[in-house]
């Protein structure tokens, strides 16, 4: 057998290892550098909307009312307000409530009797005893219903509620009737910050609270797996390399790939994580649903696993069995 041949075995023998070895080409919608990165949440800072000196209910459709004249035998409980808002009372009839403040329906009720000659300047009190608008309803993570009389506070109500679990951002979205646009706070994870956040809930408030999302990590890290955002602050490559145990031996650094999707769109960043380690380029803010994605060098992975060393060994035996036979003859 000529040498040639033999070099071609062993070089073939070489190839066939590497061929276990490859790995296929992202197939993405397409390739962007241009990604936007985390976007803020804008938080409400106008102080009147978080802390309100006062705030009058409003009655709504399914609300039902304990009604109360000052002085005299009771006059109508458990009275519920209808989907067209309307209510029907004794000695008045049919009365329209909805959308009135305790304070104007109880006015409004107190004008109805008197004009209708039932009464001289009545003192009526409305109560909401049950209903959408008798406590606050939370959606999202933590979800349910917490009755109120009043006012109370917002780490009173989340408590009530069972807490916020591992999985609700701690970015809290308070949707209140009147108020055109969502009130928006952070509570974060530092109790003192936190008090600051503790803003007053009104009957009637919807609180809703997000989940958060979440990355993947896979290739060559000791761990792979999925990592939860933070709730309150971001988390970048590195550290997303840190939770997962660091990168191992075989990882080809400089091809690191992070897949991102916006919507139905899949796009491909790919970051040279040593320019990040030695703080040569930014390192990148994750977004919800990333998949972090190191490869393996063939030749670190050969290396690691042995197969490099039995491809040189059969390579080299293949030349000792020529060396042997050429002399022999």
């Amino acid at each position: 057998m000529k040498l040639s041949s033999l070099l071609r075995c062993g070089l073939a023998t070489l190839l066939c290892a590497s061929a276990l070895q490859a790995s296929g080409q992202f197939n993405g919608p397409g390739l962007a550098t241009g990604v936007q990165l985390n976007q803020p949440t804008t938080l409400t800072t106008d102080q009147a909307l978080l802390f309100p000196a006062s705030r009058n209910v409003q009655i709504g459709p399914g609300d039902t009312l304990s009604i109360a004249i000052f002085g005299q035998a009771p006059y109508a409980s458990g009275v519920v307000v209808g989907l067209d808002g309307n209510v029907l009372l004794p000695l008045i009839g049919i009365v329209p409530l909805n959308g009135l403040s305790l304070t104007a329906a109880e006015q409004f009720l107190a004008d109805k009797l008197e004009a209708a000659g039932m009464y001289k300047n009545p003192q009526v009190t409305i109560v909401i005893a049950s209903g959408p608008n008798s406590g606050v309803t939370l959606v999202g993570e933590a979800h349910g219903i917490v009755p109120i009389v009043g006012s109370r506070k917002l780490l009173d109500v989340l408590s009530t509620a069972g807490g916020l679990p591992g999985t609700a951002s701690h970015v809290i979205t308070i949707q209140r009737p009147g108020v055109a646009n969502p009130i928006v706070v952070d509570l974060g994870t530092d109790p003192a910050r936190s008090t600051l956040a503790n803003i007053p809930i009104f009957p009637g408030d919807i609180i809703v609270t997000a989940r958060i999302g979440s990355v993947y990590v896979i290739g060559a890290f000791k761990t792979q797996g999925i990592i939860g955002l933070p709730s309150s602050t971001p988390l970048t490559l590195l550290e997303a390399a840190a939770l997962s145990g660091g990168p191992n031996f075989e990882g080809k650094y400089n091809d690191l790939r992070i897949i991102r999707t916006t919507g139905e769109q899949r796009s491909l960043i790919k970051v040279d994580m040593k320019k990040v380690l030695y703080g040569k380029v930014p390192d990148p803010i994750l977004q919800p649903n990333d998949i972090v994605f190191l490869p393996s060098s063939f030749i670190k992975s050969s290396m690691t696993n042995g197969s490099l060393g039995t491809a040189l060994g059969i390579f080299s035996t293949v030349l000792s069995t020529y060396t042997i036979l050429r002399y022999a003859q």
